[in-house]
């Protein structure tokens, strides 16, 4: 057969000149697909194939695509199908695409939480009741807010209010507000806040307001999700980081192979060091695990601790800690390990009623992200 010169507008054009022999383009044809680039989609294609791949039943389709495409395009991530439908799977697990969703028996969780920190204070119980029967400053006593109260969003105004106006509230919580995840993605309002320097949209409060309005809760759901690199197997191990924390299914599988060399039982958590852990303070059951073995790795105890630092951050894994342990680990145990496990988490919070844990997380929206591929097609 014919083959014509190389177009400069054909997508699988390589740099080929002239005219080129059917036998020689049809084997550098794999090459050619392998450099070819899709032309970029503008944001109303972006937004189309949004509203396509949504479970059916989602109301405000363009909203909902609007608000994702936006947040992509701010952080510079790539709107591929992949990308997208792992974006829907968590938000249709965490909260079927509701903008606020409603917490069952939410009021008696949050009265609880006020107990539970009067008690650790020592501040009396009618004290407290003393302080819910105070106007709020829309006009109804905290204890009726209270009891209204069924989103977090609802929630996290009262203990604003709580805080910032009764001087009982300053002494059981200071500054910190006991609603700390919220939105469509239940994103960290923490996470919010230590990303917030590139907000594409201008703030009416605050970031924790942002967080649970609908275009702020999927900008930081999406950036907590998608917004670091890795090199995982399967887009399984990125929902459980969602649930568990950046690189933790990373972390779980280091965490493993440090067991293996070590011959010490750990937890499988993800977390390589206790949380505010600095070097001289106590050191957590991984970092001793590996201490252990700190001859055979040839690094000093501030040197490990050092590098397990970087346990939140990618290059942990260009680090020599990680090639020595899972090198020793693997010579005892003759064969490759997995540098991606599901983090063996048990899921708490007042609002879980039932055992949950990560790697059920991750399955759920690993289910769902494979709806949503099939619907691609």
């Amino acid at each position: 057969m014919n083959m014509p010169a190389a177009d400069p507008g054909h997508p699988f054009r390589c740099t080929l000149r002239g005219r080129v022999a059917a036998w020689l383009a049809v084997a550098l044809l794999a090459g050619c697909a392998s450099q070819q680039t899709q032309p970029p989609r503008s944001p109303a294609q972006v937004r189309a194939q949004i509203v396509r791949l949504m479970p059916a039943g989602v109301t405000d389709r363009e909203g909902w695509a609007t608000d994702i495409q936006v947040a992509f395009a701010a952080q510079g991530i790539e709107p591929e199908t992949a990308n997208l439908c792992a974006v829907l799977a968590v938000t249709e697990q965490e909260s079927g695409f509701k903008v606020d969703p409603v917490v069952p028996e939410l009021a008696k969780i949050a009265r609880q939480e006020i107990d539970r920190r009067a008690a650790a204070k020592h501040v009396p119980g009618f004290l407290v009741d003393a302080a819910l029967w105070l106007k709020s400053p829309d006009g109804r006593r905290y204890s009726e807010r209270l009891a209204a109260a069924r989103t977090e969003k609802q929630l996290s105004g009262i203990f604003q209010d709580f805080i910032g106006m009764v001087p009982l509230g300053k002494r059981l919580f200071g500054d910190f507000n006991p609603v700390h995840t919220g939105g469509p993605m239940q994103v960290s309002i923490a996470f919010a806040e230590a990303h917030a320097h590139d907000y594409p949209y201008p703030l009416q409060r605050s970031i924790r307001d942002e967080v649970f309005s609908r275009r702020g809760g999927m900008y930081f759901g999406i950036a907590h999700l998608l917004g670091y690199p890795v090199d995982y197997p399967r887009p399984l191990y990125r929902f459980a980081d969602f649930n568990a924390g950046w690189y933790a299914s990373r972390n779980a599988a280091f965490q493993h192979a440090v067991s293996i060399a070590s011959g010490i039982p750990l937890a499988l958590d993800g977390d390589l060091l206790p949380p505010d852990a600095g070097f001289g303070d106590h050191p957590g059951a991984t970092e001793l695990a590996v201490r252990s073995v700190s001859a055979q790795l040839d690094m000093s105890d501030w040197a490990i601790h050092r590098t397990l630092e970087q346990g939140e951050r990618q290059d942990f894994a260009d680090s020599k800690l990680y090639a020595r342990i899972y090198a020793l680990a693997e010579g005892i145990d003759h064969k490759p390990l997995p540098r991606a496990q599901l983090p063996g988490i048990t899921l708490k919070s007042p609002k879980i009623t039932r055992k949950l844990t990560t790697a059920w997380f991750a399955g759920r929206v690993d289910q769902r992200w494979q709806r949503c591929m099939a619907r691609a097609k």
